[in-house]
C-alpha cells in the first residue's frame, strides 16, 4: 500500500479513497496501536454529507481533523452517489467500502491478531444474538463487552464518560459504534479517547447485520445503487425522512462537488495510518 491515501472532498465531506484490501490492511495495522491518537473509521454516504458536510447548520455536528484533533478519520467511500462522484473526479474506479462490506474480514483480522472487541449500540437481545454468532464463527476472538445505552445516557455527558471508562476497563482495543449518524461520530469524537480503543468502528447497522436482525440487500441490488430503496422498504418509517428529505440536498451537494472540480482536482495527499 502507498504510503499516503488520497483525498477529496464531496459534498464539503473528506472522503479518503482506497481499495478494499488497502482498507482492511490500514484499519487492522491500528489494532494493536497504542502509540498515538485513535483511528476512527467513519462510512461516508448522503446521510454523512447531511450530517457533517457543507450544508450542515448546527455547530455541534463538526469533526474535527488534522494533526491536534482527538482522533484520526478514516473516511471510507460509502454509497453510489459518493462512488460515482469520486469515479467522475478522479477518472478512476473506487468501490464501496460500507461498514457492513469490511466488518467480517476486520473480524478475522482481530482473531487473528488476538485483540479483543467491544460493541457500544443496540439492545442487550441484539447482543446475546451477537456473541452467538462471533462464538460460533470466530471462536477465538474475545468479545470483551458490550453496552446498550439509551438515548438519555447518549445525551448525558457525565453518563458517557461513565461509559467510556467502563469500556477502558474492559480493555477494549477495537470498538463498534453503533449509534447512528450523527451521534456515533461525535461520540467517537468526544468520549473516543477515553475508551483506551485503537480503534472505533462508526459502522451504524453492523451490529444489527452482524445479530441476524437486520439483512442486508442481496449483491445486485447493492451493485446497482438501489440498497437505499431496500431498507427503505424494510424500515419505511426510520428511514423516509433520511432518504426523501435530507438525501436530495446532500446529493445535490455532492453533484455541486463534481462540477467544481471539473476544472481542477482538489485532490489531497494524507499520511496512511
Amino acid at each position: 500500500m502507498s504510503d499516503t491515501i488520497t483525498r477529496l472532498r464531496l459534498g464539503g465531506a473528506p472522503v479518503d479513497l482506497l481499495r478494499y484490501d488497502d482498507a482492511i490492511e490500514t484499519i487492522s495495522s491500528r489494532f494493536a496501536d497504542a502509540s498515538g491518537r485513535p483511528l476512527g473509521v467513519a462510512s461516508i454516504n448522503l446521510d454523512h454529507v447531511h450530517h457533517f458536510g457543507a450544508g450542515a447548520h448546527r455547530p455541534d455536528t463538526v469533526l474535527h481533523d488534522g494533526e491536534d484533533a482527538p482522533v484520526e478519520w478514516l473516511n471510507l467511500v460509502d454509497g453510489a452517489p459518493l462512488a460515482a462522484a469520486a469515479r467522475r473526479i478522479t477518472h478512476v474506479e473506487w468501490p464501496r467500502l460500507a461498514g457492513s462490506d469490511l466488518i467480517d474480514a476486520l473480524l478475522e483480522r482481530a482473531e487473528g491478531a488476538h485483540v479483543s472487541i467491544g460493541c457500544l449500540g443496540g439492545t442487550a437481545e441484539t447482543h446475546g444474538r451477537l456473541e452467538l454468532r462471533l462464538a460460533q464463527e470466530h471462536p477465538a476472538l474475545r468479545l470483551a463487552g458490550c453496552w446498550a445505552p439509551d438515548r438519555e445516557q447518549l445525551a448525558d455527558g457525565d453518563a458517557c464518560r461513565a461509559i467510556a471508562d467502563d469500556i477502558a476497563a474492559h480493555e477494549v482495543d477495537v470498538l463498534l459504534v453503533c449509534l447512528g449518524k450523527p451521534r456515533q461520530e461525535l461520540w467517537i469524537e468526544r468520549y473516543g479517547p477515553l475508551t483506551g480503543s485503537h480503534v472505533l468502528l462508526a459502522f451504524g447497522a453492523v451490529v444489527d447485520f452482524l445479530a441476524g436482525r437486520v439483512s442486508r440487500a442481496p449483491h445486485w441490488v447493492a451493485d446497482h445503487g438501489m440498497e437505499w430503496a431496500w431498507r427503505l422498504a424494510i424500515e419505511p418509517r426510520r428511514l423516509a425522512h433520511r432518504y426523501l428529505v435530507d438525501g436530495p440536498s446532500a446529493y445535490l451537494a455532492v453533484r455541486r462537488s463534481v462540477a467544481h472540480a471539473a476544472g481542477s482536482l482538489g485532490l489531497e495527499r494524507r499520511a496512511a495510518g
